[in-house]
């Protein structure tokens, strides 16, 4: 007889939330996972009396009043508002591309002039693709320059993209920048959404509160003892890499990953915001995350005398790094359907998260997938 209703394996949001709401059904749940702490890519660590994110900057935002409901009766939530900024040539401009950003870019004052700017370069670029045949952008450069121009792209979109990718824009698919916002207002707030910010004590406190009377194991290598695991329950919620759950039987899929360098500073504010992106090419990192601005504001910042940066780089990944995003082409979006066609096969394995599935989501659509899954639904 097994232990468990489910076997639950990776810490991380969808699995603690899926955890969190079998419990409050009355059933039987083990949790284990991998890392030596809980909480996924939430995951914290206090340095100074910081709450450092560790996998990197991580914003709650959402227009749901559900899944912000259900993560305020957790912990509740700070005032944070993500207004990151771009540092190119030592010059700053505000981000997403607002009025702001039009008039450190060319000192324009008006949404009128904005407009006409941005349409005065639109059409320099497809007048130039039309005399070489181009009916429709073939790659990402091409898009994005079609979308916003030559200056935009070229100061705040190419570099970045670039070393997020780490390919040339030319050879990224143009599917990648569907649309880029902009905003004809004077409105630095990154997303749309209705509801955002930062647990307040961390986002410890919310994997500690969802996996409150869960038995949980760490440093517990699923595919170790596999076939011990499978027995102690009578279904797995498996939320690591879905073609490593088939031992790779069509082939490895590909993914994006980053790592960061930590710093300790001896001042109270190192860059005066959360995050700065790096847009030129030559910089090596993407971005610096200052991580006491996601909890500390206004004067408040100066009653610690130190700081504790991030510094973050986009590399290709390798067996052993952390698996971030998955990459968006034709030959890895057709491996990831062939094990996603395995996975609907299924009828006691439950699949979720960015790995499961081989899809990027952030924190509220994860915590909104497991409230209607229908499994929860069944309870």
């Amino acid at each position: 007889m097994t232990k468990y209703d489910y076997l639950i394996v990776g810490s991380g949001l969808f699995g603690a939330v899926f955890a969190h709401l079998a419990r409050k059904a009355g059933k039987r749940c083990l949790v284990i996972d991998k890392r030596s702490h809980l909480g996924g890519n939430i995951y914290c660590e206090e340095q100074h009396g910081i709450n450092v994110h560790k996998y990197g900057a991580h914003i709650f935002h959402t227009s749901n009043k559900e899944v912000w409901d259900f993560v305020n009766s957790l912990v509740p939530f700070n005032r944070y508002t993500n207004c990151p900024v771009a540092m190119y040539e030592g010059k700053l401009y505000n981000l997403p591309f607002n009025m702001n950003t039009f008039y450190q870019m060319w000192g324009v004052t008006t949404p009128e002039q904005a407009t006409a700017k941005i349409e005065e370069q639109r059409a320099e670029v497809l007048s130039a693709m039309k005399e070489q045949g181009i009916n429709a952008p073939r790659n990402l450069e091409e898009q994005a320059l079609c979308l916003v121009g030559r200056d935009i792209y070229e100061k705040l979109i190419k570099g970045y993209t670039e070393k997020q990718w780490g390919r040339p824009c030319t050879e990224l698919p143009a599917f990648i920048i569907k649309r880029l916002p902009v905003r004809l207002i004077f409105d630095n707030n990154y997303f749309n959404d209705a509801y955002q910010g930062i647990p307040i004590g961390g986002y410890n406190k919310i994997t500690e509160k969802l996996l409150e009377g869960i038995e949980c194991r760490v440093n517990e290598d699923f595919f170790a003892r596999r076939e011990y695991w499978e027995s102690l329950a009578d279904k797995v919620v498996f939320t690591g890499k879905i073609d490593e759950y088939y031992g790779y039987r069509y082939g490895k899929l590909q993914y994006r990953t980053v790592s960061f360098v930590e710093e300790v500073h001896q001042v109270p504010n190192y860059q005066g915001n959360a995050v700065v992106n790096y847009t030129e090419r030559e910089v090596p990192y993407t971005r610096i995350i200052e991580h006491k601005h996601f909890e500390s504001f206004g004067d408040a910042v100066y009653a610690n005398p130190v700081t504790v940066i991030s510094k973050e780089y986009s590399t290709e990944w390798t067996e052993g790094s952390e698996p971030f995003y998955p990459v968006n082409d034709a030959a890895n979006t057709e491996l990831a359907d062939r094990y996603r066609a395995l996975a609907a096969a299924e009828t006691n394995v439950i699949f979720g998260g960015r790995l499961a599935e081989y899809r990027y989501y952030d924190m509220a659509p994860v915590i909104e997938q497991v409230l209607n899954h229908p499994e929860v639904k069944g309870w």
